[in-house]
């Protein structure tokens, strides 16, 4: 079984790539209907995920150099 120390970083992977692929999608639909709705959809879906992701790996970093 997989510890709570061991599931959180496979976890917040996932989360990051789903939210990625959000993202993708905000950004195909907007390509595709032209609306801009779908690009603000996806420019601060994508925003938040990269703030998710620089957080989640400085923790990494952080853990390994304490």
């Amino acid at each position: 079984t997989l510890s709570l120390h061991d599931a959180l970083p496979i976890f917040f992977r996932w989360l990051i790539l789903l939210l990625l692929l959000g993202a993708v999608v905000s950004f195909a639909f907007y390509a595709g209907t032209g609306q801009t709705k779908y690009r603000r959809y996806g420019l601060i879906t994508l925003k938040w995920t990269l703030i998710a992701a620089f957080g989640f790996f400085a923790v990494l970093i952080l853990e390994r150099i304490a």
